[in-house]
């Protein structure tokens, strides 16, 4: 296999100049799936590359390749820990959305992660995005994204959000709250009108944890179906001249890998449409329904079909339309970890192995720090040995961080060779989502690059924070 050389220069995008605003790309239109293209490379077998990008090739020595470029030299050059992206497994699941849910409008979930080359590639594939703080609305927007093509959520947003989002003319506010109405219209400008959803919470379990099960009336977000606080919002938002109420929201939660909560939800929004439509004698014209689409993180797993979560959904809106006699509304969705997910990696040394008792404890220099979801919601990651070949039979160990806390754990009773030593180099795949965008300052570690690989080259999207970042910080003394 060859490949190009790592530049030995890489772009800093904290000082280059914010590009113009970015066109929507065209694309070709094969079958509308997520699933892998071929692998090709010495003994490979499909199956164990099922979860990682589709460039994933096999290199002598049990290294691997991705995006053209060995995960040995990525860890030489840009130390560990270190995240790698694959560009073009990006733009393939973004495209993938688009011919899955075609006529729909459907939106990256910047809080999976967010970089401005992220913001860069989803507005150049025709996504638009959803954002939860001026932060990220700051950064999208100042990188040349379209605010207009922006959603912004939050169950409770700082007026400093919502300044931002006027200021900035995003698309669409998404209204989580009956408090938030008076305050959002007294802060639109005199004179012109700002488009809105109500977020609906429509009684609905769904989600790979409890703690990310958003779709039911004992969590944070959002306004009851049934007690009546959606409606009672719908009507206070009607009542103000200086905002638009253009449709409904709902997000069941995250890691949802079965398509019946989708159809469900389908319904009970439909029917909350067609109330309105009676009391009001209105028609709202679009319908979002939030992401939280699920993908396997160890091989065997289940992931949610997308291609058949389109044909489903769509055909339930229309039918429960027309027995509603509505007009069917323009869809949204808001896919994130779908979309960054499995187009991550991660790179960890291993610094000690520890055999007490039973248990084997294989110590990497990283840990919680740069991926809180395992100490979280108990996430299971399959990591697996790179750039050594070892003819020693595997056994259970834990992957540990290097934190000090007892939960400090990456991955449990995972197989990894008998001889695993320090200074070997773990490889960690569907790393792209809610790992760094997670990442905490604990113990002072600094959180690690990104990285991005295509065509077999390499360049940094963001650099590693430094011990002078962190002091720099610091200036109560």
């Amino acid at each position: 296999m060859s490949h190009t050389t790592l530049p030995r220069t890489t772009r800093t995008p904290q000082t280059a100049t914010p590009p113009a605003p970015l066109p929507t790309a065209t694309h070709p239109s094969p079958s509308p799936t997520l699933d892998h293209g071929p692998h090709h490379g010495p003994d490979h077998d499909p199956d164990q590359f099922a979860i990682w990008p589709a460039s994933t090739v096999p290199l002598p020595a049990d290294d691997l390749a991705i995006g053209g470029v060995p995960l040995t030299e990525l860890a030489d050059h840009f130390g560990t820990p270190a995240y790698v992206l694959d560009e073009d497994e990006v733009r393939r699941r973004c495209r993938a959305y688009l011919r899955a849910f075609p006529d729909t409008d459907v939106y990256y979930a910047a809080k999976a992660f967010l970089c401005r080359a992220m913001a860069h590639w989803v507005a150049e594939e025709g996504l638009g995005l959803d954002v939860c703080s001026a932060g990220e609305l700051e950064l999208a927007v100042t990188t040349g994204f379209p605010p207009e093509r922006i959603v912004l959520h939050g169950n409770a947003k700082s007026p400093t959000d919502l300044r931002t989002a006027l200021r900035l003319g995003v698309g669409r506010i998404v209204i989580d709250s009956t408090s938030e109405i008076a305050r959002l219209a007294a802060a639109v400008p005199v004179g012109s009108r700002q488009k809105v959803l109500i977020r609906v919470v429509p009684g609905i379990a769904a989600g790979g944890h409890a703690k990310i099960r958003t779709g039911t009336d004992d969590q944070k977000f959002g306004l009851s179906l049934a007690d009546g606080s959606a409606q009672h919002a719908i009507t206070r938002v009607l009542g103000q001249p200086r905002l638009e109420l253009v449709g409904l929201h709902c997000h069941l939660g995250s890691q949802i890998t079965a398509v019946k909560p989708y159809l469900s939800a389908v319904r009970r929004l439909v029917g909350l449409l067609a109330r309105v439509h009676e009391q009001h004698g209105i028609t709202l014209p679009e319908l979002d329904l939030g992401g939280g689409h699920g993908v396997a993180y160890r091989p065997g797993e289940p992931a949610l079909d997308v291609a058949g979560l389109a044909t489903k959904i769509r055909a339930e809106l229309a039918g429960s339309c027309a027995a509603a006699g509505l007009p069917v509304p323009r869809l949204a969705v808001e896919p994130g970890r779908a979309i960054a997910g499995p187009a991550g990696v991660v790179l960890y040394r291993v610094l000690s192995v520890k055999r007490t008792g039973a248990h084997t404890f294989v110590a990497v220099d990283g840990g919680m720090s740069d991926n809180p979801r395992p100490a979280l919601y108990g996430v299971r990651y399959a990591p697996r040995l790179v750039g050594r070949r070892s003819a020693v039979a595997t056994e259970p160990v834990t992957v540990v961080g290097r934190h000090c806390e007892a939960g400090d754990i990456l991955a449990s009773d995972v197989h990894l060779p008998g001889d695993i030593r320090p200074g070997d180099l773990l490889a960690v795949p569907v790393a792209g989502a809610y790992h760094l965008s997670m990442a905490s300052g604990y113990n002072l570690v600094g959180r690690p690059p990104v990285v991005a690989v295509t065509s077999g080259h390499a360049r940094l999207l963001v650099r590693r924070e430094s011990l002078a970042d962190i002091q720099e910080r610091d200036i109560g003394l």
